[in-house]
């Protein structure tokens, strides 16, 4: 064990770990990274196929982003939003989003990760029906096995059940639904009559609950962490009629898929979705400084415009000067590499059918992708769908094997999940789905 691994051991706590087994094994100290690759402190390169935590959307060492912190740090490292007062890397950004997210979206508010985006919006989208003289309208309705942060606000939000009862409890008036999950949960052969069906589900608990108590829906377009679920083709237009007819605000958690992970600046433009509310965080910066924001449509921005209370919300970071100039350059780095065209005319195809190659081996039943995310699904038998024994912990196996091929694949369940650097290119996509293989193969002969 190295002295740093032995410090780490002593002294760290990490995310979502058991602190037994990891401070046993040991963790593995990333020294360094370039392009799309990580460097432990032996020298093992790494493919980072997972772009950090669905972040890193411009690779590692990406110049202007350096150049652009270092300037600002160097001019105003620090100042706030609170006050009355601004700053011009946040006022610059602040108009650059509006450009880029999709239209009627004006208005953004600054925060420094996605789970604050997502208290932001409990206490923004209450704030709002309040001021318009709906106090009832509290509830927010989300789906089960989405993930939306992990403060106590964020996780009652997600519908991942061993947060709730780690946590002990879930913020009053949020309920779940069940989520678009064809692969695993869809009885039969129609994809689109599932979509429909999940979707249903909205109108059927605004029913329950009365519409006059419903104040939002919030949904991942598509669900990351809960294994890169992707949703049919019906899903989406059928939430965004329900949520139309009677008036529940749409809630867009982009935290994953915004800044062209899917393709297109965001996932709302991908599945024409019109949300009130938009979250980003991760891909604003590539990663390299944290920050998000809450983007408001037109229509929500009057009435917090015209409130004559105060929004009693806010936080020490929101609109960073250091991490809203390293946004800029990112967006303004995307646009010169054409990032965006380059990706929906040939990265994503490429990136597609080479992933589709990935069903051909004998432990997934499903590989399936959307834009520069990915999972396939581990099974015993193809035929069935059925799964190994969860005890064996097939995926963590998988995910083992795929450091040892240099790859970085991530395991939910014996779900296996990429969401590659966008600026990847198809000599490395071939890299990525080889080293994959190779990874299947060795856990195959384990099994």
């Amino acid at each position: 064990m190295s002295e740093l691994v032995q410090y780490d051991a002593e002294h760290c706590f990490h995310p979502f770990s058991n602190y037994h087994n990891l401070n046993t094994k040991g963790s593995r100290i990333i020294e360094k990274a370039e392009g799309i690759y990580i460097y432990d402190e032996n020298g093992h390169e790494i493919l980072d196929a997972m772009s950090g935590l669905w972040c890193v959307n411009l690779g590692y060492s990406c110049q202007p982003l350096i150049d652009a912190a270092t300037e600002q740090l160097g001019k105003l490292p620090y100042y706030n939003l609170f006050f009355q007062t601004s700053h011009p890397p946040a006022a610059k950004l602040a108009k650059l989003l509006s450009e880029v997210t999709p239209d009627g979206m004006n208005h953004v508010f600054f925060t420094g990760s996605g789970s604050e985006c997502n208290d932001t919006v409990i206490r923004m989208v209450r704030y709002y029906w309040t001021n318009l003289g709906k106090n009832n309208k509290k509830t927010i309705i989300a789906r089960k096995n989405a993930y939306h942060g992990s403060t106590i606000a964020g996780a009652s939000l997600g519908g991942m059940e061993y947060m709730h009862k780690q946590t002990g409890c879930v913020i009053p008036d949020i309920v779940h639904i069940d989520q678009p999950y064809a692969f695993g949960e869809c009885e039969g052969d129609d994809i689109e009559a599932f979509g429909l069906e999940r979707a249903r589900q909205l109108e059927e608990k605004i029913l329950e609950l009365g519409e006059d108590n419903v104040a939002a829906f919030i949904a991942e377009p598509i669900q990351g962490a809960g294994g890169v679920i992707i949703p049919p083709e019906s899903y989406w237009p059928e939430i965004q009629r329900i949520c139309d007819k009677y008036e529940i605000l749409l809630i867009a958690d982009e935290v994953i898929c915004g800044f062209g992970r899917t393709g297109e600046w965001f996932a709302s433009e991908t599945y024409n979705i019109r949300p009130d509310l938009l979250c980003m965080a991760k891909g604003i910066t590539s990663g390299y400084l944290p920050l998000g924001g809450v983007m408001v449509r037109d229509n929500i921005a009057e009435v917090l415009n015209a409130a004559d209370s105060e929004f009693a919300h806010g936080f020490t970071y929101s609109g960073h000067p250091a991490a809203c100039a390293v946004a800029i350059a990112n967006i303004e780095e995307m646009k010169a590499r054409n990032i965006i065209p380059k990706l929906k005319e040939s990265i994503v195809p490429y990136f597609a059918d080479k992933w589709k190659e990935l069903e051909q081996h004998p432990l997934v039943a499903e590989a399936r992708s959307k834009g520069m995310v990915g999972a396939i699904e581990i099974v015993r038998d193809k035929t069935s769908g059925e799964r190994y024994d969860k005890n064996l912990e097939v995926g963590m196996q998988c995910r083992e094997h795929c450091i040892e091929n240099g790859l970085i694949m991530r395991a939910v369940g014996d779900t296996m999940i990429v969401s590659p650097p966008l600026i990847i290119t198809k000599d490395e996509i071939d890299l990525l789905v080889e080293r994959a293989k190779l990874a299947l193969d060795k856990t195959l002969t384990n099994l």
